[in-house]
């Protein structure tokens, strides 16, 4: 059974720093394509930044540049490092394997970031 534990999250202030940790149990993040998405109220699912089996990144336009994800083989963990946040930034974000927009409880329950201004 695959199951999929974020941590972090919470609150920032517009120009701050957030990280995401996303714990996997039942899969192994290095032989996984991984992703977070994220979905803010009112707005569409959108694939924030992916990390592909073979190390291959991507990135959504909008989070070019401040968002890093990584992948921890050891701790068997996929993160996300949110830097210069803004408060477009604010959503509900979930971690999940496959590189396409995924924002429901399929694979977690997803954690809310809030950025203020």
């Amino acid at each position: 059974q695959v199951q999929l534990i974020e941590s972090g999250g919470g609150w920032a202030q517009s120009g701050g720093s957030l990280a995401l940790s996303c714990a996997a149990f039942g899969l192994t993040v290095s032989s996984r394509d991984m992703a977070w998405s994220r979905q803010a109220k009112g707005k569409e699912c959108e694939l924030v930044a992916g990390i592909s089996a073979g190390g291959d990144l991507n990135y959504l336009s909008s989070v070019k540049g401040r968002f890093t994800i990584s992948r921890d083989s050891a701790f068997n963990t996929v993160d996300l490092q949110m830097n210069s946040l803004k408060p477009e930034d604010t959503a509900m974000y979930y971690c999940h394997a496959d590189l396409k927009p995924i924002c429901s409880a399929q694979w977690d329950k997803g954690i809310q970031v809030t950025v203020s201004s």
